[in-house]
């Protein structure tokens, strides 16, 4: 298999990301607020260690990185997106917070990944995947592969879509159809592969349903 085929799943799912995101990035935040529920909470969580190291995987704009990187001052912060649309937007962001100092971007694919190879480092003390493995075919191993980045005693958190468990069955059918049409597709079985993922790894797991089930959080180490 040549080079260029290997990479053709992936150039594919940027290519795809790109289309969808190449207008839609003017507004994302905007729109965004309104339903991407539980990402501050995962931000307040992430308390990483003075001088600590923290990097989000599909960082889409960048507003969770200036959130936490102004939350966190004594942290350096990181962040990749297989999307060069979005990925735009984030630098101009950051450079507009004056943040290029301590946030740093580059293209990578979530599920194939190194951090040596991406920013020069060996592992981070924190990793973030805020709303991004309903978007990426083969979520599950861009969870172990974030999972690998962390370095002894760092943790990985998760937000992402439930299962609308707790909320009305018209609700949950009705988000679901919207959500296709931006080829997002909640993951039902987060919670088991991230406990395979800790199991595998020898790390703690919490995993809790966030308002009603709409969304949920998982958190490996600690």
């Amino acid at each position: 298999m040549s080079s260029s085929e290997a990479n053709a799943p992936e150039r594919s799912h940027a290519d795809a990301m790109d289309a969808i995101y190449r207008t839609q990035r003017h507004i994302y935040d905007l729109t965004r607020k309104y339903y991407l529920l539980g990402r501050d909470r995962l931000i307040d969580d992430l308390a990483p260690p003075p001088g600590g190291l923290v990097l989000e995987a599909g960082c889409g704009t960048a507003r969770n990185l200036i959130v936490a990187a102004r939350r966190y001052p004594q942290a350096r912060f990181f962040g990749f997106d297989i999307s060069e649309a979005m990925l735009e937007s984030a630098r101009q962001q950051v450079r507009n917070a004056g943040l290029q100092d301590r946030i740093f971007l580059t293209r990578g694919d979530a599920t194939d990944f190194s951090t040596q190879r991406l920013f020069g480092v060996r592992g981070f003390d924190r990793v973030f995947c805020s709303y991004t493995l309903s978007m990426i075919p083969g979520w599950e191993q861009a969870i172990a592969a974030a999972a690998q980045a962390l370095v002894p005693g760092g943790r990985l958190h998760i937000v992402d879509f439930g299962d609308q468990g707790g909320l009305p069955t018209w609700f949950g059918k009705g988000l679901h159809a919207w959500l296709a049409r931006f080829q997002v597709n909640p993951r039902a079985d987060l919670e088991a592969i991230a406990r395979h993922t800790a199991q595998e790894r020898r790390l703690p797991l919490v995993h809790r349903p966030l308002y009603r089930g709409y969304a949920q959080y998982a958190v490996l180490g600690g």
